[in-house]
């Protein structure tokens, strides 16, 4: 699935105008996008230095935090969506910035690689890690910290008092709602406080 299309398939999910926390906004391009043809303000969060000047580049509010530290510096409610996108599966305190998400947020966006998608189960059945568009790192030389599935996800959901608005997998530029845990590379949820 190309950045583009995961871009719209997100940006359709937060409404016009809307404040905006991207956690993880890696070079930018999201927010710019949410910026521009969504007319939000708001702010991303980056670690990386190169992700930072590109986002700086782009236009972007932008502020250099390590979320390991947590969302300490924004106050309850303090916007209107969290962006999660391929960020939860980097993090070490990946339950406690979900929450953190709901905390800052009214509504939360997390979307990651979704694990049990089958040509996943079919390459751990083959008694392989998966390599593929989604997960494209051998297992000895990932940034992810830990792997998820769509299935995992609604129960942490669940376990955090959050409640599911709206879910789905997205697969080749498309959005799949039937069985997305074996069928879309992506699991994308949206998500509020109870």
């Amino acid at each position: 699935m190309s950045d583009a299309t995961m871009q719209r398939v997100i940006a359709d999910l937060v409404p016009e105008g809307a404040h905006v926390l991207d956690l993880g906004c890696g070079d930018g391009a999201l927010l710019e996008h949410l910026v521009r043809q969504r007319r939000c303000s708001g702010y991303g969060i980056e670690i990386d230095d190169a992700n930072v000047a590109a986002c700086v580049q782009r236009g972007v509010n932008v502020l250099q935090l390590n979320l390991h530290q947590g969302l300490k510096a924004f106050q309850d409610q303090s916007f209107d969506v969290v962006l999660q996108i391929d960020t939860l599966q980097h993090l070490r305190n990946a339950e406690v910035m979900l929450r953190e998400t709901a905390r800052v947020g009214r509504v939360g966006i997390v979307a990651f690689p979704n694990f049990a998608h089958w040509p996943n189960r079919l390459s751990v059945l083959r008694g392989r890690m998966p390599v593929t568009r989604r997960l494209p790192y051998q297992w000895y030389d990932t940034p992810n910290i830990r792997v998820g599935t769509y299935k995992d996800f609604e129960a942490l959901a669940r376990k955090n008092g959050l409640r599911i608005e709206d879910a789905f997998g997205l697969q080749d530029g498309r959005v799949v709602r039937w069985l997305p845990n074996a069928r879309a590379g992506t699991a994308v949820f949206k998500l509020r406080k109870t």
